[in-house]
């Protein structure tokens, strides 16, 4: 996805991560990318169709995605469950 402004990110790794993770160079960035915004949203720190974008992944594939990171879709504490149950 093309965006008006952005910044670029350069992050030096070893030569052989890609294959010892038995990834191309290709997939390793892509995972590396999907990583990070999967993390940025667990944290909190992204909407999920913000990271999705990060991601280059449509909103509906990135969330099929985070199970492969074991980030939950949804993450309410029990406060905000008991909230919800008692409000459906």
């Amino acid at each position: 996805m093309a965006y008006n402004k952005a910044m670029h990110l350069s992050i030096t790794l070893p030569d052989d991560l890609a294959d010892a993770a038995q990834l191309s160079q290709g997939e390793f960035a892509r995972e590396a990318q999907l990583a990070m915004a999967a993390k940025l949203y667990e944290m909190g720190r992204l909407s999920s169709g913000l990271a999705a974008r990060i991601a280059g992944l449509p909103r509906s594939v990135f969330l099929w995605e985070l199970s492969k990171f074991n980030v939950p879709l949804i993450d309410l504490d029990a406060a905000e469950l008991a909230h919800d149950l008692a409000n459906a």
